[in-house]
């Protein structure tokens, strides 16, 4: 982001202002079709011969906005903004699989993950779970019918750490592209496409937006993958676009056609919660850290993890990884699911909601919730347990947190 800290390049280098009415914020351009002065205009437009704007499922000027501004934050080429988290994981995946492909995934992903890849069966996509988060568990699976490896900057919930620049190497030695969730981390605290990583996908709808007013998702290519018509036979008639070549085919072909495009209005909501990205992300990792530390302490029979934590296995590499902060999300094990509930039913402050990233602070149990379709071996993978809480901890004055938490498990 040139010589301007995160803040300052995130308020000032990615747009927003209106040329033509000076407006200081992106305008929300509501329009299903944009009309033009002549035919072969339009024409021009439809062939990609001259830029211009067609129809909202295929472009739109309040989600380019977007597009442009996460594009500089992860230092890639280009994105596409979805409608959802799991519509922009769909995209990057399916525009370069076909059946009788394979991916190999880290072992610890989001539930709705998980059941994405279950899905994809039907198409004739076989994923394999690597055994452990490490290089070497991840090249164990990786075979002829691999197309990509897949992992997650911090694992949710198991909040484990993926070693990027490792993994990397370790995949680009078998000439596969790796492609990075980076929904826990946000490029506030690492930029995936910088340690090697090929393609960076966010869930919007969580730290990005901040606020639950929007669902979204959006993916952004590094443009560093070399594709090959043998390996990729989808990409053929792109190869000739070089590093444009990902998302071209994406945005020409199964993007248009799926029509999982975000809205016009969801995305002014996500540039506005863009500008404050930096400030939250700051308080959130702060009050996690606070927040898993003052538990410890409170109640040493529940098992706090965090990897900020000392004693987490992720720790040093957390550390090593990561810029301000260890995520905004911590995780308890109470001892029983009836006691994860009991304490989870006595706090006042956070909601019960399946999100994270919110300003506020929300608490979930997954195995009855966000992983409540994964058989009980991924649910382990996933560190997922029937007295699990996740907790993603908001921006709230930390001493009301704790006050809070400490009601609830003393029972006060």
């Amino acid at each position: 982001m040139k010589s301007f800290g995160f803040n300052t390049a995130l308020l000032h280098e990615a747009g927003g202002k209106d040329p033509s009415t000076g407006s200081t914020l992106v305008p929300i351009y509501q329009s299903s079709a944009f009309c033009h002065e002549s035919a072969e205009e339009l024409e021009r437009i439809f062939e990609n011969k001259a830029f211009g704007y067609s129809y909202t499922r295929i472009n739109n000027p309040t989600i380019e906005a977007f597009e442009k501004k996460v594009t500089m934050l992860e230092g890639g080429i280009g994105s596409v903004a979805c409608a959802s988290g799991m519509a922009a994981l769909s995209n990057a995946f399916l525009n370069i699989l076909q059946a009788g492909d394979e991916i190999v995934a880290a072992p610890g992903l989001y539930g709705g993950t998980i059941d994405l890849f279950r899905d994809f069966e039907a198409f004739g996509i076989k994923t394999r779970y690597a055994r452990e988060n490490s290089p070497q568990s991840f090249e164990e699976q990786i075979n002829e019918r691999t197309r990509l490896v897949f992992a997650e900057t911090i694992g949710n919930p198991k909040l484990d750490v993926t070693d990027i620049s490792a993994l990397a190497d370790a995949v680009h030695r078998h000439n596969l592209p790796l492609i990075m969730d980076n929904t826990t981390a946000t490029p506030y605290l690492i930029r995936t496409l910088a340690l090697g990583a090929d393609i960076v996908v966010n869930s919007s709808s969580k730290y990005i937006n901040g606020n639950s007013d929007a669902i979204s998702g959006i993916l952004t290519d590094g443009g560093t993958y070399r594709w090959t018509r043998e390996m990729y036979p989808g990409m053929a008639d792109y190869i000739k676009l070089g590093k444009m070549a990902y998302i071209a085919k994406l945005r020409k072909g199964l993007f248009r056609n799926m029509g999982a495009c975000l809205s016009p209005q969801n995305a002014f909501l996500n540039c506005l919660g863009l500008e404050t990205l930096g400030l939250r992300m700051e308080r959130h990792c702060k009050n996690a850290l606070e927040l898993a530390l003052y538990l410890q302490q409170l109640a040493p029979e529940i098992a706090v993890n965090y990897p900020g934590l000392p004693n987490s296995p992720y720790y040093h590499l957390a550390k090593e990884q990561f810029s301000h902060g260890y995520g905004g999300i911590i995780t308890l094990r109470a001892g029983s699911r009836e006691r994860a509930f009991e304490i989870m039913n006595r706090l006042k402050l956070p909601i019960l909601v399946s999100n994270v990233g919110d300003t506020k602070t929300l608490v979930i149990h997954p195995a009855s919730t966000i992983s409540l379709f994964c058989t009980p071996q991924e649910k382990a993978a996933s560190g997922v347990f029937d007295d699990l809480i996740r907790i993603s901890v908001g921006i709230e004055d930390i001493e009301d947190l704790k006050a809070d938490f400490k009601q609830a498990i003393e029972g006060e």
